[in-house]
């Protein structure tokens, strides 16, 4: 689990604060760069929901499905989605969770923990995990006939045919992907929530470039300063002022961020990720990978092999 106990621990107890928590996540540079990475990889649709503000605004955000866009049109349609959505979160406090709904589609729901608060949810899905038929379509058709829906059943079948179809292994990582994010998310909690818009010193934003284009060689807070023209003094105070972590655990979430995304290839070995990131030996990166994810890195890499995400039919 990551360590979310900085010394500047965001008030996410309330709805009001977590509303302003999805407000400032959701126009953070990093969100909005994973997101436009993460749907264009893989064709899937992302959403950023707080908890318990159930809604199906997601199904009309990019890579939408045009199956799910159809029922969400209908009003009994759309009561059956706002119910697995509901059942997915209460699902979802600890771990991601998986659902499949009645027409067989699979949405995905990942935490996002603050403390001991589930403050907002990433949501990805409307996929089939097998090829869709006319046997499959016509059980599918008795059901919604039998809710009374009222809708174009030959639009929804052509819809229901074009269906994004992924193998359970594929889907199986891409919600991996989203919860190595989520953790990331938590882990930065803090800065996103002492940030103002438009706040951020360009100093601090620009430190953040840098780190990112140079977390995998020798970087050092005097090297970060000079890149940004400021005393190491000064810019050590306004980093950890900003971002609510010192330059050297900013760096160290980067590389260990970096290294998870590493891990998930079983042909690399450990000491391989460790250097590529940027460590200078294999034990500082273990006891560093550890400190901050709670497992060691071959842990972490075990637990990826044997996850396996519960799929229900509600």
């Amino acid at each position: 689990m990551v360590n979310t106990s900085l010394k500047l621990k965001p008030r996410v107890d309330s709805l009001a604060d977590r509303r302003e928590f999805l407000r400032k996540l959701s126009r953070s540079a990093i969100y909005r760069d994973y997101k436009k990475a993460f749907t264009t990889a893989t064709g899937l649709p992302l959403a950023l929901n707080i908890t318990g503000s159930l809604d199906l605004e997601w199904v009309g955000e990019g890579n939408k499905s045009p199956f799910c866009a159809l029922l969400a049109n209908s009003n009994q349609g759309c009561a059956e989605c706002l119910k697995m959505q509901d059942k997915l979160e209460r699902e979802a406090q600890i771990k991601p969770r998986t659902l499949k709904c009645f027409a067989g589609l699979c949405d995905s729901a990942v935490p996002i923990r603050v403390g001991e608060n589930v403050v907002a949810f990433l949501k990805t899905g409307q996929v089939l995990l097998h090829q869709p038929n006319d046997e499959h379509f016509t059980k599918l058709t008795r059901k919604i006939l039998s809710l009374g829906t009222r809708i174009n059943l030959k639009r929804l079948e052509e819809a229901y045919f074009q269906s994004r179809v992924l193998s359970p292994d594929q889907y199986r990582a891409f919600v991996q992907l989203l919860s190595t994010f989520a953790s990331h998310l938590a882990s930065i909690s803090n800065a996103i929530m002492v940030e103002e818009k438009n706040s951020e010193p360009e100093m601090v934003a620009k430190a953040r470039r840098f780190i990112l284009e140079n977390y995998d060689s020798p970087l050092t807070l005097n090297k970060a300063a000079r890149a940004v023209n400021t005393s190491s003094h000064y810019f050590c105070k306004m980093f950890k002022k900003t971002t609510g972590m010192t330059f050297t655990e900013y760096l160290t979430r980067i590389r260990i961020e970096k290294a998870k995304n590493l891990l998930y290839n079983p042909n690399k070995r450990v000491s391989e990720v460790a250097f590529d990131i940027g460590f200078e030996s294999l034990s500082q990166f273990n006891r560093s990978f550890k400190r901050i994810t709670g497992a060691t890195p071959t842990g972490f890499r075990k637990n990826l092999e044997n996850w396996q995400p519960k799929l229900r039919v509600i």
